[in-house]
């Protein structure tokens, strides 16, 4: 049953409302310091300790080295991650706040100890990530995400109108607080990730919604005396099949890289699973009402 996409608008604005409140608020308080993120090393600095223990790294192992450095220097990792280049992943790299060079290779003799390690060939590498990397991380997050909002505020001008751009601007910024949300509620790991799973969102979601204002606009030339919010409506019913197939099948994707993949692809998928999902609803319910709205709150002269 169809149903009018513009009219749900004064329902569904409270709904996306609620879903970017906690993203909204950990952002600002992030500002002035407050620890609503938990943000991993790649922001906070920290050391880096990758060694090869020539066992399957499962997830039971992963815990147990993570048991094992708290114990060994009172320090809990931000995260023990499996990794290697073989179908067997046998090597860790165990991120932390930052550890003296006396802390590092105890943390390095109770892994000798507990797996049988040679120091000379299975510490691979130790790094230090200062606050001041992390912050130049931060930063250059910050300004490219910027930029990429300019960018596609004036392709979608060009293409369309400046209403559209604005639509689609604040359809993005819906997403990535979103996104923001599920970091403050979950306190999942804030890392290099979340710079790689908040772009794709992006690129995801923009497409999603260039193709539903393409159909309006085609709509538009085809039916004149039909109100824009009658064609943005016939235009989405138009396309919702295009959109759940797309969303159908990159969940798929996904799904299978969740159930299959190693912890760090996990770390990588899940908040694109909420993105994916998060920008199929809002390229429908938010970014095709907004240009609707805007038309009415701004009308070309």
């Amino acid at each position: 049953m169809k149903f009018s996409v513009t009219k749900c608008f004064k329902w569904t604005k409270f709904l996306s409302l609620l879903l970017i409140l906690p993203g909204l608020v950990g952002f600002i308080g992030a500002l002035f310091g407050a620890p609503f993120f938990n943000f991993d090393i790649d922001f906070t600095g920290g050391t880096t300790i990758q060694v090869a223990i020539h066992t399957e790294a499962t997830q039971s192992v992963c815990n147990e080295i993570s048991d094992l450095v708290n114990e060994t220097v009172g320090i809990k990792p931000a995260s023990v991650q499996s990794t290697g280049s073989g179908s067997v992943k046998d090597e860790v790299i165990i991120k932390t706040s930052e550890l003296t060079d006396d802390q590092a290779n105890e943390v390095y003799l109770a892994l000798e100890e507990k797996f049988g390690l040679k120091q000379e060939d299975d510490l691979l590498s130790v790094d230090n990530v200062s606050p001041t990397i992390g912050k130049d991380l931060q930063r250059v997050a910050v300004t490219a995400s910027i930029v990429a909002a300019i960018g596609i505020l004036i392709y979608i001008t060009i293409r369309f109108d400046f209403r559209s751009g604005l639509s689609a601007i604040a359809c993005l910024l819906h997403d990535v607080l979103v996104i923001l949300s599920f970091y403050v509620i979950f306190r999942f790991p804030m890392n290099i990730n979340f710079i790689a799973a908040a772009l794709t969102i992006v690129g995801y979601s923009i497409n999603a919604t260039i193709v539903i204002f393409d159909r309006v606009r085609e709509e538009s030339r085809l039916v004149r005396k039909e109100s824009f919010e009658n064609v943005v409506d016939k235009s989405v019913w138009a396309s919702m099949g295009r959109s759940i197939n797309t969303t159908f099948t990159t969940l798929v994707m996904i799904v299978l890289l969740l159930v299959m993949g190693v912890p760090s692809i996990k770390n990588f998928m899940i908040p694109l699973l909420i993105g994916v999902l998060c920008g199929a609803y809002s390229s429908v319910f938010v970014a095709a009402p907004l240009w609707s709205t805007f038309r009415k709150w701004f009308p070309k002269r």
